[in-house]
């Protein structure tokens, strides 16, 4: 414990130059100082740690070593039983952007190559830029130190699955990234998995299997790195669940720290306890300067507290001016009815849409299907059929990756089917667009607007967006299919809809 203490007190004024860095402060221009403690933690105790040689192994790579919270950090998730096996097997590190997360992460994976002779760490991110940014970080780190780099038996670069070995005292060390879903293929005993960006991580399978490739490791660990998230992080908020349980005394033995702000109140105080890097690589007037952003994304992203949708993209306001209780889709009138099944297949929703002149249309959630286990397909499309005969349908759109085996189903029956995979991208795009202009009208049902104000923005590589179904926590399969008719709805009339000249 007093070594510990001693390798905590001595940083008291590190300046570390880390991988995201905005701006570094001068130790006497700093008015406010970050927390080296998290506000939440799970049960400390006084097992000896390895901890101490993360933070001496930090002062040869970086310029001025680990940050005070970074030292802490180190301390208490590398702690050690008497039998040699890690006390908290699986850590998770939650903090606001640019404290020094990376930094931290990449001298626990150098650590583990060149020191500690784990002979397989898998490092992974939801975004295959953010693992190849920390890889090529890695390398950088490697060649830039004479001792690091004279060990390396070969570095790959291969666009998702780069590569490095490493002489150990016993043999080969790796290291490798893997891109999101994917990355427990392939891979066989790792001692230790990096987890960057958690609150991205939706699926508790992906999750799941990583956790199990870790089974027949000689001492395995899990280091998760995020800051907060919202109701979509699944697996983050599982961990902290649990962390949270463990502080109060429920036995577990997970490592949970969490820097974060006590309450939703804009004061110093709250950015010191959500940013430990203020006053050693943020200055607390870079913080003041975004305050002014959408409150759910200060919240998330300064104060390091979970709101209930970050990246939700329809606007409630714009959605409820849009609202026309009194209308009705008209039986006699040209209609499009679009279905969409949640990727669990567990919720499904049709929704009707019909023009009503000056570019406006309406539309309307005409069924939705429930099943705790598993929809019925058969039963969807006898449902679905009634309403494509109760209205003169163009098209009943669809998604052939959700909805494939209802369609298939209609078809025979003589419905007309279209398939929207190819212009789902352009209709989520159109869908924003009539909402925000005011030309999409709706008839003011719950069950449609709460899913719409749950749609998340998945962004795309190619630069567009669509709605995520797996994104999102609750259904959104209304919001799918409201995106699907909307396509149609907004075509224009005529071939040349803008004169030109």
């Amino acid at each position: 414990m007093i070594k510990e203490q001693q390798a905590i007190n001595s940083h008291d004024q590190v300046d570390l130059v880390s991988d995201r860095l905005t701006s570094v402060l001068a130790p006497s221009s700093a008015d406010v100082i970050g927390s080296p403690t998290p506000r939440i933690h799970s049960p400390l105790n006084d097992l000896p740690s390895r901890g101490p040689e993360l933070i001496d192994f930090a002062k040869t790579i970086f310029p001025n070593g680990f940050m005070p919270w970074q030292e802490w950090a180190a301390i208490h998730s590398h702690k050690v039983k008497p039998d040699g096996r890690w006390a908290t097997p699986l850590n998770c590190i939650v903090v606001a952007r640019q404290s020094g997360k990376s930094t931290l992460m990449l001298s626990r994976i150098l650590m583990g190559l060149f020191h500690w002779d784990e002979s397989l760490q898998v490092a992974s991110a939801h975004r295959l830029a953010t693992s190849l940014e920390q890889f090529r970080a890695l390398v950088n780190l490697i060649e830039s130190s004479d001792d690091l780099s004279k060990r390396v038996k070969r570095i790959r670069w291969s666009h998702g699955s780069e590569e490095i070995e490493v002489q150990g005292s016993t043999g080969v060390n790796r290291f490798i990234i893997k891109a999101g879903g994917s990355a427990a293929r392939g891979i066989s005993k790792p001692e230790t998995v990096h987890l960057d960006e958690l609150r991205e991580m939706h699926e508790l399978e992906s999750f799941a299997s990583l956790r199990y490739t870790l089974l027949a490791a000689k001492n395995p660990m899990v280091m998760t790195y995020s800051n907060a998230g919202d109701q979509h992080s699944k697996v983050l908020n599982l961990l902290r669940e649990r962390g949270i349980a463990a502080a109060s005394g429920v036995v577990d033995d997970i490592g949970y720290f969490e820097w974060s702000g006590a309450s939703d109140a804009l004061t110093d105080e709250n950015f010191a306890m959500a940013n430990p890097a203020l006053g050693h690589t943020i200055h607390i007037d870079n913080i003041r300067s975004v305050l002014k952003d959408p409150p759910e994304v200060v919240q998330t992203e300064v104060l390091c507290r979970w709101v209930q949708t970050i990246s939700s993209i329809i606007n409630q306001a714009a959605w409820d001016s849009c609202a026309e209780p009194e209308l009705e889709l008209d039986t006699e009138k040209l209609t499009w009815l679009a279905l969409d099944i949640s990727p669990d297949r567990r919720h499904c929703a049709l929704v009707g849409a019909q023009k009503l002149g000056d570019e406006r249309f309406v539309v309307k959630l005409l069924h939705t299907w429930e099943n705790e286990r598993q929809l019925d397909d058969r039963a969807i499309a006898n449902d679905a059929a009634f309403y494509c005969r109760k209205y003169p349908i163009e098209h009943l759109l669809y998604s052939r990756k959700t909805s494939g085996a209802v369609a298939a189903r209609l078809q025979p029956a003589g419905i007309p089917i279209y398939d929207m995979d190819a212009a789902y991208p352009q209709s989520c795009d159109e869908l924003l667009g009539a909402i925000n202009s005011g030309r999409l009208r709706h008839t003011n049902q719950p069950e449609l607007t709460a899913q719409m104000l749950s749609a998340v923005q998945l962004r795309r590589g190619d630069g567009g967006w669509v709605i995520g179904r797996r994104a999102s926590q609750t259904a959104v399969c209304a919001s799918v299919a409201t995106a699907l008719v909307t396509h149609f709805a907004t075509r224009p009339e005529t071939e040349t809809d803008i004169m030109v000249g």
